[in-house]
């Protein structure tokens, strides 16, 4: 088990990562970040991405689709922003976002290393 401080930095360490945040997706609010930059807002981040997770629930709930979302990749020109609602021990609700820098980070792998936080992180 791993606490938010130790999550952050695992996910940081992930080869591109730019930033990183936990995040409730009830309120929009981050409950920890590491990273960003000026133009890498982490709080605007979590907020912006919360409509992004409540829409992709809505719409599988018009669906009737009666599955669980693993993660969402926005594909930007340099970046890639992928979020990962959190499944387990007590996560319902939160979400890891992470930011890369897209020519600097392998994909398939950062994906692995945030399932791996995301399995350990006790909140």
């Amino acid at each position: 088990m791993a606490g938010m401080d130790v999550s952050l930095k695992e996910m940081m360490a992930i080869d591109g990562a730019v930033g990183a945040a936990v995040v409730d997706h009830g309120s929009g609010m981050a409950l920890g970040t590491l990273g960003g930059s000026k133009d890498l807002d982490l709080q605007v981040a979590a907020a912006g991405n919360t409509e992004v997770v409540k829409a992709k629930m809505r719409t599988m709930d018009s669906l009737g689709l009666k599955d669980a979302i693993e993660d969402i990749l926005i594909t930007l020109g340099t970046q890639y922003h992928i979020i990962r609602p959190m499944a387990g021990r007590g996560g319902k609700g939160l979400f890891l976002y992470l930011a890369l820098d897209r020519g600097r980070a392998n994909l398939a792998m950062a994906r692995h290393h945030l399932r791996n936080v995301e399995e350990k992180l006790e909140v």
